[in-house]
């Protein structure tokens, strides 16, 4: 039996024009028809959508499902790796429930959390999962505190992070492939939250960087850098590292080697942003040291992102969620718009460009003909205030692979 949508404006992801009135019919959760006249199927189950804007589910390339804050480092202590997973599942469903179809992990869940919202467990977005992320001795990853303690707990789960020489990156690449990794993720920069480094200090050398790429590209994968620092974005770009995650100090010279190799931009401008926030609301929760870097990075961020995207680099949506409060999410396209975007630019970073950076572009992340049915139904025009996508209440309709998560607008009435 299909399902047929009736849109009052569709936006389809790809940068068009939108529609107005047109039937969206699907079939065993895959989109098998857009009709732009608003033919409407016989024996369809109908979905009235007709005084509402549908577009494609939304995708966070950027986020940490198993960092739930605001939280004090003796908080941190205190919870357990198992409290954590349930938290995370929690958070999957947080963020489904704001209008997100698809997340990339960027580090720190593990493969369970992946599989028991594939087996429908437990109700979540599609995840990508880069499991565990990599970096150099007293480089972003580090969790070594000034006084010795390591807050990063052995797990079988989440392999050896700490790598030095291209050996040691080749097996940890190894490893976290083993252990169900979507992608590697790499820490190429000093960064905001770490204790030992600052945002503009280089990590890794070419070489580690080159062996992570080679191990990532023969397993085919791809490989995302937390790059803050130009040398380390552009150690990464040359590379062949495919995403760019923060892009803090970028140049002409970065930025002309990312359009040379199609490098995708996951900028997280609202992450500084988050820290700011919760430290003001919540004291304690943000060590002293992200709170100045925060402040530091924080107009060099936007300008950056500002001048990536006058220059015509591809731009991903994410958020380093997770870092921030999950649902917060979509704070970030507000802020895309902000820093130069227009809104229907904002939303193929955060459905089309999103699928591609997430190599999911083949199933998801436009409605058209053959593509998995995620698809949301929202109140309002976000083409003229695109902070309609911010409130949880704007969802009328969230649908994953074709099954409605959300639906306020009725049982489907069935077309003659």
């Amino acid at each position: 039996m299909a399902t047929a949508i009736h849109c009052g404006t569709l936006i389809d992801g790809n940068g068009g024009d939108s529609l107005r009135n047109a039937v969206v019919v699907i079939e065993d959760g895959v989109i098998t028809a857009v009709n732009a006249a608003g033919e409407m199927p016989p024996g369809a189950d109908v979905i009235d959508a007709s005084g509402l804007t549908v577009m494609p589910g939304m995708i966070d390339c950027h986020v940490h499902l198993m960092s739930s804050p605001p939280r004090t480092m003796e908080q941190r202590l205190q919870t357990p790796f198992s409290l954590q997973v349930g938290e995370a599942l929690k958070n999957a469903r947080t963020t489904l429930e704001h209008g997100f179809t698809t997340l990339r992990d960027a580090g720190g869940t593990p493969r369970g959390v992946k599989a028991a919202i594939e087996q429908g467990l437990f109700p979540g977005p599609r995840l990508r999962i880069a499991v565990s992320a990599i970096s150099q001795t007293g480089g972003h990853g580090d969790a070594t505190m000034p006084n010795g303690l390591r807050m990063r707990v052995p797990n079988a789960e989440l392999p050896e992070n700490l790598v030095d020489g291209p050996e040691g990156a080749r097996k940890a690449t190894r490893e976290i492939l083993r252990a169900g990794a979507d992608q590697i993720k790499i820490m190429t920069s000093g960064g905001v939250l770490s204790p030992n480094d600052e945002p503009a200090a280089t990590g890794m050398t070419p070489d580690e960087i080159a062996a992570v790429v080679y191990e990532a590209h023969a397993a085919h994968k791809t490989v995302m850098s937390h790059a803050q620092a130009r040398q380390g974005i552009l150690n990464a770009v040359v590379a062949g590292v495919e995403s760019i995650e923060h892009g803090i100090y970028l140049d002409d010279e970065v930025i002309d080697e990312m359009l040379k190799r199609g490098t995708f931009l996951v900028a997280t401008l609202i992450a500084p942003v988050s820290v700011l926030r919760l430290a003001e609301e919540k004291p304690g929760s943000m060590p002293e040291y992200g709170v100045r870097k925060s402040k530091e990075v924080l107009v060099a961020h936007q300008a950056s992102f500002k001048h990536a995207v006058e220059r015509g680099v591809r731009i991903a949506m994410g958020t380093d969620t997770g870092v921030g409060v999950h649902g917060t999410n979509a704070g970030e396209l507000e802020l895309m718009v902000q820093q130069g975007m227009t809104p229907m630019q904002v939303i193929v970073a955060t459905t089309k460009t999103a699928a591609e950076c997430c190599t999911i572009a083949k199933s998801t992340g436009t409605i058209e003909a053959g593509k998995r049915a995620d698809i949301l139904a929202v109140a309002g025009d976000p083409l003229s205030d695109i902070s309609v996508l911010t409130r949880k209440e704007s969802f009328r309709l969230i649908m994953k692979d074709g099954k409605a998560f959300k639906n306020d607008l009725g049982a489907p009435s069935t077309q003659s």
